[in-house]
């Protein structure tokens, strides 16, 4: 069986920087898309699926504390910030924005593939050996964390709603609570947000999201998934 390539995302205004870090990210085997500022990263993310993102603080317009900030506020893709502001403030607050890493410039761009290769091996493996499930209208495909209709058009899913169609997929019929979900998912996912979430991902999933066959409400207890 061939192994999955990573997913990465570098964003960085710096042209010459950016150039590099691709090539030699793509000569450690990662699959690597590059974007000059947070409006064009917005446009990738709203068409590929990431497994971690390289972000630089310094960027023309939205900065990325700002995008970091927004991107939270849908997704748990790991971030490895980096920034020519080495200041231990600097660093702290962007851990507090939701990065799972930080890396002062300059670096040794082995430095940076063996950051990037510590997160990763933190994100959940798949314990299934069920990689499809079937909704009826619809089918997921959680090794490729891919969402399409029956007539194989993709549905375009955020990074938290792969996540969680993956983990209750995994252990489909088995009773999650929202704590255990926010858990999982990340201390940005309190357990309120996951409510949201559940919603937004029964009306894809599902023919009548009001009143939802596969993904089930158990009063008192949490959620199931049950796919055909």
């Amino acid at each position: 069986m061939i192994e999955e390539k990573h997913h990465i995302l570098v964003v960085d205004d710096d042209t010459r920087l950016r150039s590099l870090l691709g090539r030699f990210l793509r000569e450690q085997e990662f699959v690597v898309s590059t974007a000059k500022d947070a409006d064009e990263a917005d446009m990738f993310l709203n068409q590929y699926r990431f497994d971690l993102i390289v972000l630089d603080v310094m960027m023309p317009g939205i900065n990325g504390f700002e995008f970091l900030k927004k991107l939270r506020e849908e997704s748990n893709v790991p971030v490895l910030m980096l920034t020519a502001m080495g200041e231990t403030d600097s660093r702290i607050f962007g851990l507090e924005q939701g990065a799972d890493d930080y890396l002062p410039k300059p670096f040794e761009p082995k430095e940076l593939v063996l950051r990037i290769k510590s997160i990763l091996k933190r994100l959940p493996k798949i314990e299934t050996s069920q990689s499809v499930l079937n909704f009826g209208s619809c089918v997921y495909n959680i090794l490729k964390k891919e969402l399409t209709s029956v007539s194989g058009e993709i549905i375009h899913m955020t990074n938290v709603e792969q996540q969680l169609l993956s983990v209750l997929g995994q252990k489909a019929g088995q009773i999650f609570t929202r704590e255990k979900l926010a858990e999982i998912l990340g201390a940005g996912n309190n357990p309120r947000s996951i409510d949201v979430q559940i919603t937004r991902l029964r009306k894809k999933i599902e023919k009548d999201s009001k009143n939802p066959r596969y993904l089930q409400t158990i009063r008192g207890k949490g959620y199931m998934l049950l796919p055909e």
